[in-house]
């Protein structure tokens, strides 16, 4: 009985001078992991694809002024402006494996929704489409950067509240991308940046542009 019971006690001392060394381990590990890059930066000249509506066309501003432009002077980076005023989600996807086949890009950032908002279509079918667009471009191996669009309604429209649609982060959870969240409700939620309710001015699109930058980096795409 007193041989069994030693026994059962060195088990269980081996046991505790266990822990201690395992919880290091995996403290050693989450530390790496939350240093490790998600993506692999961009070099200088890559082709990326700004995938939009209006506000990736720069309604609101002139061309020179549009974010696509306005990042390509910061990146370096050959960014292909696509982004048709009017589009909504579904004519967005449309267009899209096109775009793919002609660029080859080496990064996709997909802005799409507002127009569904603003003519009241289903969120539901929104949000298939968008999910279409990013599984698309996983399909080929393509990078994508998720853009969040605030929810346009009467009400944020009588409260001045703007706040990103609720699909977006759930889109990027289910889809396993980075998402660049607040920046458009930021910008529009700001008469400043604004050059009506649903377009912003040259400073909105500026503003979003370093938000953007911001997202890049932390994502690892862009490491300037």
């Amino acid at each position: 009985m007193q041989k069994t019971c030693d026994t059962a006690r060195r088990h269980s001392l081996r046991r505790l001078a266990l822990l201690p060394l395992w919880g290091l381990t995996t403290a050693g590990l989450a530390a790496c992991s939350k240093k490790a890059p998600l993506a692999t930066a961009l070099p200088a000249g890559a082709t990326v694809l700004a995938l939009g509506d209006s506000l990736t066309q720069g309604v609101g501003a002139s061309a020179a002024q549009s974010y696509p432009q306005l990042l390509a002077e910061r990146t370096g980076w050959n960014v292909i402006n696509a982004g048709i005023s009017g589009e909504t989600s579904s004519q967005i996807a449309q267009r899209l494996p096109q775009l793919l086949q002609a660029h080859h890009p080496a990064l996709v950032i997909v802005c799409a929704g507002g127009n569904d908002w603003l003519r009241r279509q289903s969120a539901q079918a929104a949000q298939a489409q968008i999910a279409s667009m990013l599984q698309q471009c996983k399909a080929q191996n393509i990078p994508v950067l998720l853009v969040a669009v605030p929810e346009f309604n009467m009400a944020a429209a009588l409260t001045g509240r703007v706040q990103d649609h609720p699909i977006y982060e759930a889109l990027a959870k289910e889809e396993q991308v980075p998402l660049l969240a607040k920046a458009w409700s930021e910008v529009l939620a700001n008469d400043a940046m604004r050059a009506d309710q649903v377009h912003a001015n040259a400073a909105g699109y500026a503003r979003f542009t370093e938000l953007l930058v911001a997202q890049l980096k932390a994502s690892g795409f862009f490491n300037g």
